[in-house]
């Protein structure tokens, strides 16, 4: 599996978690929340320094 491939499986892995979160929290402002959202940024932000940089070759 290549990089990029990677991080998209844990891009969809984590957006199911958040989904999940968001159905059983009562508030968005759930620190369990809040992380996943965090976790999920950062997975993206990644996946997107990786497109640009190769994109930049």
């Amino acid at each position: 599996m290549s990089q990029i491939d990677n991080i998209l499986s844990q891009i969809e892995s984590l957006k199911r978690n958040l989904d999940n979160l968001i159905t059983q929290k009562d508030s968005l402002l759930d620190s369990e929340i809040i992380i996943a959202s965090q976790m999920l940024d950062s997975m993206l932000n990644k996946y997107s320094k990786i497109v640009k940089e190769r994109m930049d070759k």
